[in-house]
């Protein structure tokens, strides 16, 4: 089984939303979407930014929770600058 960590960038406010799936990216980012996340529906449209695999559930959630963190939204800025810095 394949666990992706994703970064979910509002298309209505800029708001920046960091999951965990173990099911098709694609579907998951679709079902945001649709409103079927009670979080996420009211920010929605989402676009996908950024995602990595993981092989095992408990890196993939411990690179969630770290992403999640003060310390590493900050880092994700700096993986992502160019692309913050264009909008």
């Amino acid at each position: 089984m394949f666990f992706t960590v994703y970064v979910l960038e509002s298309k209505k406010n800029g708001g920046v939303y960091i999951g965990l799936t173990a099911k098709s990216l694609k579907s998951r980012v679709q079902e945001h979407n649709s409103g079927l996340s009670s979080y996420t529906k009211k920010y929605k449209p989402w676009q996908l930014i950024h995602f990595e695999g993981y092989l095992n559930k408990s890196d993939a959630a411990r690179r969630e929770q770290y992403l999640k963190s003060n310390k590493g939204a900050r880092v994700l800025k700096l993986m992502l600058k160019e692309y913050f810095q264009t909008k």
